[in-house]
């Protein structure tokens, strides 16, 4: 402890939590953080301590409330922040820090995350029915969001709560946001059914959301951008050769953001020169992987990628080395990109955005609309004739001719 808390130039008490942040601060180091990044956490949870102290809270009160009040208090700790607010990333530590007391049962859960968060066997419900392990969690945060609106107890629920529910919801997201949630929402309903929580059919009482399927036109950049953009990876550092590979993956052959968190090692067979993806429902399909994009991933995986004993390809590069915890982080990634390189920045700059991009490019170059649809994986050539909206030429391919006029 002593050689953390003297190089923070700080002279904060941890308290009571003293011995429990001995133990953090070594677990810290042992996922590989920096003695840099060590001191960070300690300097927090230490402050933390102080100001428990001060307003005499005892370890066992610790919950989401008394976080919050720390994190909007005027500083006035003795060797604290003098009257500076803190910042997110401050206060973040701390709550790191109360995840793990809550790991050890020192503390109740953090936010109450045993109601909120749906079980695993609502998790199992979905894997078995062949969701991905990307939309399996995407389902879960979903209903994290639904249930403190819906309430905590299943036998409560009718037709009235949920249709109540979901006008809330719709006050606060956009229509696409909305559509997701109560797709998730069915879901959830048809799992408490069928273990006789809640009435039968309720997902049947879930409000449609309007929507337009493929109404809209795609949206995508030219090939010239598209180069702009993985020219923008620095392939000096570990980050720019990680980033490099995947924005080839997502504008080459057009995979999603979901594939790329769940790409894994023994995916790829170099001898072939291919990948296996597992993608919705649990469907198995295997694409070429052009010389450019599989010499990306060998550079990345040889000269960049933690040496962990993990299965995924692509990891965080920051300790404690994990795989991407959700497509979020390659949207990220690829708006981060985008904003480099200087292109004008279109209206949606995630992932989706270079997978619209590979299929428009594909569409222009000559390939027709089975072959794009091959390698995009899509269930339906209507999904793939949507990007033909982008293409005059193959528009008139596929756009049937008025009838004649018929005179009598």
């Amino acid at each position: 402890m002593t050689q953390y808390i003297n190089k923070s130039g700080r002279f904060l008490l941890p308290g009571k939590l003293e011995p429990y942040l001995l133990i953090y601060a070594q677990k810290l180091s042992e996922q590989g953080y920096t003695n840099l990044s060590v001191r960070g956490y300690i300097d927090s949870v230490s402050h933390f301590g102080t100001w428990l102290t001060m307003n005499k809270v005892p370890i066992e009160n610790i919950d989401v409330k008394i976080v919050e009040q720390f994190a909007k208090h005027r500083c006035r700790c003795p060797g604290g922040r003098r009257k500076i607010l803190l910042s997110k990333k401050y206060v973040n530590r701390v709550r790191k820090f109360i995840d793990f007391l809550c790991k050890h049962g020192v503390v109740y859960e953090m936010l109450n995350k045993s109601l909120l968060v749906p079980n695993a066997n609502f998790q199992e419900f979905l894997q078995q029915r062949g969701l991905s392990s990307i939309t399996v969690k995407h389902y879960s945060d979903s209903i994290n969001v639904i249930l403190p609106l819906l309430g905590q107890e299943p036998k409560n629920y009718d037709a009235k709560v949920i249709k109540q529910t979901i006008l809330k919801l719709s006050k606060q997201y956009s229509l696409a946001r909305l559509k997701s949630l109560t797709t998730a929402l069915r879901s959830y309903l048809r799992f408490l059914a069928v273990k006789k929580q809640c009435l039968p059919d309720l997902d049947r009482a879930v409000p449609t959301v309007a929507n337009w399927s493929l109404s809209s036109i795609p949206k995508y950049i030219v090939a010239e951008e598209i180069e702009q953009v993985i020219n923008s990876c620095d392939i000096q550092t570990p980050k720019g050769l990680r980033d490099r590979a995947i924005i080839l993956l997502l504008s080459r052959i057009g995979l999603r953001a979901g594939d790329i968190v769940d790409m894994k090692l023994d995916h790829i067979d170099w001898h072939n020169g291919s990948v296996r993806l597992v993608g919705k429902m649990n469907r198995e399909d295997c694409l070429p992987l052009s010389q450019d994009v599989g010499d990306a991933i060998l550079d990345y995986i040889e000269n960049a990628r933690p040496p962990e004993k993990i299965a995924e390809v692509f990891l965080c590069l920051n300790a404690p080395h994990r795989p991407f915890s959700s497509s979020v982080a390659v949207s990220s990634l690829v708006a981060s990109a985008i904003k480099r390189s200087g292109i004008p920045t279109p209206a949606s700059c995630g992932a989706h955005l270079l997978r619209h991009s590979a299929a428009t490019q594909m569409l222009r170059a000559g390939a027709t609309l089975e072959t794009v649809s091959s390698i995009l994986r899509h269930r339906s050539l209507d999904m793939t004739a949507y990007y033909a909206k982008v293409d005059i030429p193959m528009l008139k391919t596929i756009v049937q001719p008025w009838p004649a006029r018929v005179t009598p």
